[in-house]
């Protein structure tokens, strides 16, 4: 899709939801997995939106784009969610122009996640972009505001010690399990799901339980295998999940389904087990917390474990702070420049139709006795020369006027020097 016009920052949008003020049931409801950002994307163009990402996560649920109104992304998003465009438009918080930019380099940084400095979000929210760019969705203004993101928290990660130590939702598991479960070792462990963070909680049992009594199922069993040969681990087959659900004592829950894959039926005189879920929407019948034997949490209650590595990401706030300030300062200075590229085309195009003025080409020829004051080349350098001028000023004074006058005046001053 073409760009012609320089965007209006203030039609850029965010509109969301997240831990803030919603609890894990409430954000399920809003969940988008893939199979319904493709419908999303879709139908979008009936929406008049031709520039959007969507960010669905444990977290969180946003739809950036630019739009006339952030209700027709609000619209847009909830023609794929469980819960209705009324709930999501009251709980939500909406953002335009250099607020929206703010909050998407906040959330980047991680600055903005549940567990303070949690650099799985930059994971997610470059999945989301390049599920949206491969769509079409992700052109010149856009690509360059998430690039300027990206760099952001890249620069944050690398100087900083905000994302330090080891604290994310998958780690925060490992936490809980350690604090709330006596002699692990003799415990049997089931991991469902090893996408990402499926992933990374396997990698913490093993790193950090010191245990290998762990058995991976994937709904695609090859995932599991991978995985399960990587870190010297058992798998099965998904048909064989509810045995695995009744032999085990410790049970992690990363799947991406849309219903949950563990019923509080399947629970009931099946021992003691502590159940984590770490997924969004719920994938444990919530129900299941009522059972005398059963200890669920989900994200939100892994999200309140506090430890020193928090205390000293806290610290690291301002630093980051600063980061982002000078990145957006330098994507808003880019951002004005190129308010400034239809002028300076037409600039361009007006001092080029000048070579064909007679009365400018006689009167160069009696101020110089230069042969290459004609020249193509010649022509074209002293033009770039006057349009470097213009664009400094443009950006230094930043007032209207008449650079067409300016311009022509220099032009002539230059091809007479």
């Amino acid at each position: 899709m073409p760009e012609h016009l320089p965007k209006d920052i203030s039609t850029f949008f965010v509109a969301g939801i997240n831990y803030k003020k919603t609890d894990a049931v409430l954000r399920g409801q809003f969940a988008i997995s893939n199979d319904q950002y493709a419908k999303l994307l879709a139908l979008a163009p009936s929406y008049h939106l031709k520039e959007l990402f969507v960010i669905s996560t444990c977290n969180r649920t946003e739809i950036y784009g630019f739009s006339e109104s952030a209700a027709n992304l609000c619209q847009l998003l909830c023609t794929q969610t469980e819960g209705s465009v009324a709930t999501f438009t009251e709980i939500a918080y909406i953002k335009n122009g250099k607020a929206a930019i703010q909050h998407l380099f906040d959330v980047a940084a991680g600055l903005d996640s549940q567990i303070l400095g949690d650099y799985e979000i930059v994971g997610q929210l470059k999945q989301a972009i390049k599920f949206a760019r491969e769509h079409d969705f992700i052109n010149v203004y856009l690509d360059r505001l998430v690039n300027a993101v990206f760099q952001s928290s890249k620069l944050i990660k690398t100087n900083t010690g905000l994302s330090g130590g080891t604290v994310s939702v998958s780690f925060a598991a490992i936490q809980f399990i350690k604090e709330n479960v006596a002699d692990i070792a003799d415990k049997k462990i089931v991991l469902i799901g090893t996408g990402k963070i499926g992933r990374n909680s396997g990698k913490n049992l093993v790193d950090y339980l010191q245990t290998k009594n762990i058995t991976l199922i994937n709904r695609t069993a090859a995932k599991a295998a991978a995985l399960a040969d990587e870190l010297g681990l058992r798998y099965a087959p998904i048909e064989t999940l509810d045995k695995h659900v009744d032999d085990a004592d410790i049970i992690l829950v990363a799947t991406n389904a849309a219903e949950p894959v563990i019923l509080q039926s399947q629970l009931v005189n099946k021992g003691s087990k502590v159940i984590i879920d770490l997924s969004i929407p719920c994938n444990v019948e919530v129900s299941a917390k009522q059972l005398p034997n059963i200890t669920l949490v989900n994200v939100d209650d892994l999200s309140k474990i506090k430890d020193a590595t928090l205390n000293k990401r806290e610290e690291e706030i301002p630093k980051a702070q600063a980061i982002i300030k000078e990145q957006i300062f330098e994507f808003l200075e880019w951002h004005e420049m190129r308010k400034n590229v239809p002028a300076l085309k037409s600039i361009k195009n007006k001092l080029h139709g000048m070579q064909a003025c007679e009365l400018y080409t006689s009167y160069v020829a009696r101020q110089t006795t230069s042969v290459t004051s004609f020249s193509a080349a010649n022509t074209n350098l002293k033009i770039q020369k006057v349009l470097n001028g213009i664009a400094v000023k443009m950006r230094s004074e930043n007032q209207p006027g008449c650079t067409y006058i300016a311009a022509i005046n220099e032009f002539i001053a230059t091809g007479t020097n």
